[in-house]
C-alpha cells in the first residue's frame, strides 16, 4: 500500500495536533476546517492574517452557519496561528 504524500505544512499541523492528545476525529476535524479556510482563502492558510480570519467567520456566518457550529472552524483556523507558527 503506498502511503499518499502530506504536505510539510501538514505534517506538522498533524505532529502539533498529536503533541496537544487531539483524538483522531479532532484531527480530522481541524484539518477539514483548516483546508475550508484554505478554500477561502484561495492560497495557503499559514498566510492567513487575524482578519482573514475574521473574513472567514463572516463568510461562515452569512451562509447561515449558526454561532454554536461556526464555534469548531473558528478554534481550528484560529489555532493555526500557533500549529503552523
Amino acid at each position: 500500500m503506498t502511503e499518499m504524500a502530506i504536505s510539510p505544512l501538514r505534517r506538522r499541523m498533524i505532529e502539533d495536533m498529536t503533541v496537544r492528545n487531539f483524538v483522531e476525529k479532532t484531527q480530522n476535524d481541524y484539518i477539514r476546517h483548516v483546508k475550508n479556510l484554505a478554500a477561502f482563502l484561495g492560497r495557503s492558510p499559514d498566510t492567513a492574517t487575524a482578519e482573514d480570519l475574521r473574513l472567514y467567520q463572516l463568510h461562515l456566518t452569512e451562509g447561515g452557519i449558526r454561532p454554536p457550529t461556526i464555534n469548531a472552524p473558528v478554534s481550528a483556523c484560529s489555532s493555526r496561528t500557533s500549529i503552523f507558527a
